[in-house]
């Protein structure tokens, strides 16, 4: 079932094909005619939408699954959707929030069912960003690669959040969205934003300072060790 709305979504994107005069043309409108060009069935104008949205969108849906392919295929899948839905759109709210709420409905969906379909409490364990391969004991002076951990690390804590805090630390802390917009986003109150987002980020303390503390147990163990060794 995946694959085949992966597909879909590919070929309708392929198929837009337009010119290049037609995006040049389009880069000069402001959006709110950039999308009603796209309600009046403007294919040039709904790949403008596409281009303006489609990284946030994918970081979105690839913060929330952890898995490129699957972010991929549900970016495609949102904007499909999009597309169908185009005409629903009033302008009541901004078009980033309306397609953002769109997005955010097909990653919970997505994540249901793959709960739905978990057979092995292992999988969850190991999380969805796995760098591949042995893990290198790290040199104390190698600056980038202490900041590539840091990442890591990260990723791997917003990947242990509920799906409700990690999409609020996502759409606030990482895209900018305001409280308000995120209301509008998930259908909460503004109350609720705030609160979600301050219990997702002390879960992400505590998750982070766990991590640490754990990395420094094993490097003192390592290098008493080696002490030993000598």
């Amino acid at each position: 079932m995946i694959g085949s709305r992966s597909k879909e979504s590919q070929t309708f994107i392929g198929q837009l094909n337009v010119s290049g005069c037609e995006r040049s043309e389009l880069t000069e409108l402001p959006e709110r005619e950039v999308i009603r060009r796209a309600q009046l069935g403007d294919a040039s104008a709904f790949e403008r939408i596409y281009r303006l949205h489609s990284r946030r969108v994918y970081a979105l849906c690839l913060r929330m699954l952890g898995n490129w392919t699957e972010a991929e295929d549900l970016t495609q899948e949102a904007f499909l959707g999009v597309f169908r839905k185009i005409q629903s759109f009033r302008g009541e709210s901004a078009f980033s929030t309306w397609l953002h709420r769109v997005a955010v409905n097909l990653v919970l969906m997505r994540l249901r069912k793959k709960a739905s379909q978990e057979t092995s409490p292992e999988k969850s364990s190991k999380g969805n960003f796995d760098c591949g391969g042995p893990q290198k004991e790290l040199g104390g002076h190698d600056l980038r690669l202490a900041g590539t951990i840091d990442r890591i690390n990260l990723q791997h804590a917003m990947g242990q959040l509920g799906p409700s805090q990690r999409l609020v630390v996502e759409l606030h802390d990482i895209q900018g969205y305001k409280h308000k917009e995120i209301a509008q986003i998930m259908d909460w109150s503004v109350g609720n934003s705030k609160a979600q987002l301050h219990r997702a980020r002390r879960r992400l303390r505590g998750l982070l300072d766990e991590t640490l503390r754990l990395d420094w147990v094993t490097h003192t163990h390592i290098s008493y060790a080696r002490l030993n060794e000598r």
